[in-house]
C-alpha cells in the first residue's frame, strides 16, 4: 500500500496500539524482564506479518526502557526515603543501638546484600569489635574482635576511604589473620564492601555490606553506603555528646540548672530536626531549611556557594561547623563533593547543641540538593531523548510525540527555533574538553527547562529547540542564548539559529532541516570571526540565501530594497528603475541621466530619496552588492513590470 493511501493512514495507529497493548499490561502488573519477549515470540510462532512483528519488537524495546526508568526511579525514591527516615530517627535519637540497627537493616535491604554489619573501634583495648550485624548466621563472626589494621576493615580505617573486594580470600591487598578469615569463612562471605565511619579526621569504625557470592558493587551503591555511614557516625556522635553531657551534669554542683538548660536546648534541637523532616517530606527547598534554622537559632542562616574558603575546608575536614570571625560556617557536602555551606551570620557565641543543629541542617541540605540534582538530571535526559527522536527517528507517531512533550511542558505545535551552540575556547586536553561540554549541556538543559523547550548534546556541542515568542526573532533569540550560555559556563559560546519552524510533531523533517541550517550559521559565524555571537541566516545578507535551508528569496529582497519597492507602489515613482540605471552606468549620475533621458538634477533628487529610504551607507561596496542582487532577483520575480 502506498504512503498516500488513505486506508493505510487510518490503519497505522491501530497497528501501533495493538503492538503497545500487551506491553502496557506487562508494565501495569510489574512483570519480569523475560516476559516482554513473549508477545514477539508468540507473533512469530503464529506466523504474523512482518509489520506487526517489527511493531511488537519496537514496542518491546520502548517498554523495557520505561520499565528500567521506573525501576531506577523506584530505587532512588527508596534510597532517599530510607535516608530521610534515618535522618528523622536521628533527630529524635533516644536509643543509639536502635538507630544503628535501623541503619544496618536499611543498608542491607537497599543494596540487596546477604549480610550488613557495623564495627566500632575500642580505644581502651586497642582493637575493633562488631557492634551491629544483620543477616549473619555464624556466632563466631558476630563476636569477632579484630586488631587495629587487620583485615579489610583495617585497610578502610587506615586510608579513611571505601574499599571493596570481589573475592575476599583471593585478595592480598590487606592483612589476613586466622581469626578474621575463620569468621568470614564460617559466614560464607565472598564479596565485601566497607566504608569508613568518620568524626572529623578520625575513623571510629566501618560499615560493611557483604554477599556470599562474587559481586561487583557499583559506584552508586558505594555512595549510598557512605551516606548511611555518615548518619551512623552522626548517631554515635550525638550519643557521645549526650553521654558526655550527662557525665558532666552528674559531677557538677549546678547539675539541676545545667540539666534544665541542656534540656531546653535539646528540645529546641529536636524541634528543628522535626521541622526539617517535615520540610523534606513536603518538598521544601534549601532556603526553607535555612529559614527554619534561622528561627530556631534566633539568627540569620543563609545557604551560599561562596563561603570563605579556609572556613569551608576546615568544616568539611572536621565534619563540624567552624567559627569564622563573627559567623559560623557548616559545609554542605556529599560523597566528597562540596556543594556549598550554611552560614550563621553575626552569632559568635554558639551552644554545642545549637552547633550540632546547624551541622544537621547542613546534612539535610546536602540530601535535598542531591535529590533535586537527581530529579533534574532525569528530566534533562528525558528532554534530550525526545529531541534526539525528533532529529533521528522521523517515523514517530505524532500523537506520542505530543504526549511526551506535554509531560515536559513543551508544545510541539508552537513555533520554535532550532539553535546549535558550541564552545569557542580550545581545551588543553580531552578531560577538560569533556568537562566543558558537560557544563554547556547542563546550562542548555536548564535554559530549555525554564523556556519549555528541549536540549540535547550533539556533534561536539549542544542543540536546543526553543519556542519563539510573538514579536521575537530568530536572531534575537540566538543572541540572548549565546549571552546566557556564555555567562553560565564562563566561556564564550557561539550560537547559530534556524528560521522559525512549525508542525514539529507532524513534520519531524523540519527539525532536521532546521538543525542543519543552524549548524551552517554557526560555522559561518566562526569563519567570520564572530565568536561568542548569535545569528540566523537572515543576518548574513545575500550569504543568508546560501545558509538557509530553503532559499528565502522574497525575504531577502524585502529586507534589502522593500522600502524602495513600497515607495514606488504608493507614489508611482521610478526609484527602482533609477537604481537599475545608476548601477548599470557604473554609478555615474551623468551617464544615468542619459540612460533615463532626464535632467541630472532629477537623478540626484531620486538618489537622495533612495538614501533616505535605505540608509546613508547604501553605496558602500557591501551594501551596493546586496542591492544589485536584490534588484536582479526582484526583476526576475516580476518580469511583467520590466
Amino acid at each position: 500500500m502506498s504512503r498516500d493511501d488513505p486506508q493505510g493512514a487510518v490503519k497505522a495507529p491501530a497497528t501501533a496500539h495493538d503492538a503497545d497493548a500487551p506491553f502496557l499490561e506487562l508494565l501495569a502488573r510489574g512483570a519480569a524482564a523475560e516476559a516482554y519477549d513473549r508477545p514477539v515470540l508468540l507473533a512469530r510462532a503464529e506466523g504474523g506479518p512482518d509489520e506487526r512483528i517489527a511493531a511488537l519488537e519496537h514496542a518491546r524495546l520502548l517498554a523495557l526502557r520505561v520499565r528500567s526508568e521506573l525501576e531506577g526511579r523506584r530505587r532512588r525514591e527508596a534510597e532517599l526515603s530510607a535516608l530521610f527516615e534515618t535522618a528523622h530517627d536521628l533527630a529524635g535519637l533516644r536509643d543509639v543501638d536502635a538507630v544503628l540497627r535501623a541503619i544496618v537493616q536499611r543498608a542491607r535491604s537497599l543494596l540487596g546484600t546477604d549480610v550488613a554489619y557495623l564495627s566500632l573501634n575500642d580505644p581502651a583495648r586497642g582493637d575493633t569489635y562488631m557492634r551491629v550485624t544483620e543477616g549473619s548466621v555464624a556466632a563466631r563472626f558476630q563476636q569477632l574482635r579484630l586488631g587495629m589494621g587487620e583485615g579489610l576493615g583495617g585497610l578502610v580505617a587506615q586510608t579513611a576511604r571505601p574499599y571493596v573486594t570481589d573475592d575476599y580470600f583471593r585478595d592480598d591487598r590487606f592483612r589476613h589473620t586466622a581469626a578474621i578469615d575463620g569468621g568470614v569463612r564460617d559466614e560464607g562471605l565472598v564479596a565485601i564492601l566497607g566504608v569508613p565511619l568518620t568524626l572529623g579526621p578520625n575513623v571510629i569504625g566501618v560499615l560493611f555490606a557483604a554477599d556470599r557470592r562474587a559481586r561487583v558493587f557499583e559506584r552508586e551503591q558505594i555512595a549510598l553506603l557512605g551516606s548511611f555511614a555518615a548518619l551512623a557516625a552522626a548517631a554515635i556522635d550525638t550519643a557521645n555528646l549526650l553521654t558526655e553531657t550527662r557525665s558532666a551534669l552528674a559531677g557538677l554542683e549546678r547539675a539541676n540548672e545545667i540539666i534544665r538548660d541542656r534540656s531546653s536546648v535539646i528540645e529546641r534541637a529536636s524541634d528543628v530536626h522535626d521541622r526539617l523532616a517535615e520540610l523534606v517530606l513536603r518538598g521544601g527547598g534549601v532556603h526553607d531549611v535555612a529559614a527554619a534554622v534561622s528561627h530556631v537559632l534566633d539568627g540569620v542562616v543563609e545557604f551560599t556557594e561562596t563561603a570563605p574558603a579556609d572556613a569551608l575546608e576546615a568544616s568539611r575536614a572536621e565534619g563540624h561547623a567552624v567559627r569564622h570571625r563573627e559567623d559560623w560556617v557548616a559545609a554542605v557536602a556529599a560523597g566528597g563533593e562540596l556543594l556549598g555551606a550554611l552560614v550563621l551570620r553575626g552569632h559568635p557565641g554558639l551552644d554545642p547543641v545549637d552547633q550540632l543543629t546547624l551541622e544537621r541542617a547542613a546534612m539535610v541540605t546536602s540530601l535535598l540538593l542531591l535529590a533535586r540534582r537527581s530529579a533534574a538530571e532525569a528530566e534533562q535526559r528525558v528532554r534530550g531523548e525526545l529531541l534526539d527522536d525528533l532529529l533521528d527517528a522521523r517515523d514517530r507517531d505524532p500523537r506520542l510525540l505530543r504526549e511526551r512533550a506535554a509531560r515536559l511542558r513543551a508544545d510541539l505545535d508552537a513555533t520554535h527555533v532550532v539553535l546549535a551552540a558550541r564552545l569557542d575556547a580550545v581545551a588543553p586536553d580531552a578531560d577538560h574538553e569533556a568537562a566543558a561540554r558537560r557544563r554547556l549541556w547542563a546550562a542548555a538543559s536548564h535554559l530549555a527547562a525554564t523556556r519549555h523547550g528541549l536540549a540535547a548534546a550533539r556533534d561536539g556541542g549542544t542543540v536546543l529547540l526553543l519556542p519563539l515568542e510573538p514579536g521575537d526573532s530568530a536572531t534575537d533569540l540566538a543572541r540572548r542564548t549565546a549571552l546566557h550560555l556564555g555567562a553560565a559556563v564562563h566561556e564564550t559560546v557561539t550560537v547559530g539559529a534556524s528560521a522559525p519552524v512549525c508542525d514539529l510533531a507532524a513534520e519531524p523533517d523540519t527539525v532536521v532541516a532546521g538543525y542543519e541550517e543552524s549548524r551552517r550559521c554557526l560555522d559561518a559565524l566562526r569563519l567570520l570571526g564572530r565568536r561568542g555571537d548569535g545569528a540566523a541566516a537572515e543576518d548574513f545578507g545575500f550569504l543568508g540565501l546560501l545558509l538557509a535551508g530553503e532559499r528565502d528569496v522574497t525575504g531577502f529582497v524585502d529586507r534589502t530594497i522593500g522600502k524602495v519597492v513600497r515607495y514606488d507602489e504608493r507614489r508611482g515613482t521610478d526609484l527602482l528603475r533609477t537604481l537599475d540605471a545608476y548601477f548599470a552606468s557604473g554609478m555615474s549620475p551623468a551617464r544615468t541621466k542619459d540612460e533615463l533621458h532626464v535632467h541630472v538634477n532629477t537623478v540626484a533628487q531620486r538618489l537622495e530619496r533612495v538614501g533616505r529610504l535605505l540608509g546613508e551607507d547604501w553605496q558602500s561596496p557591501a551594501r551596493a552588492l546586496e542591492i544589485q542582487l536584490a534588484l536582479r532577483l526582484h526583476r526576475l520575480a516580476s518580469p511583467a513590470r520590466h
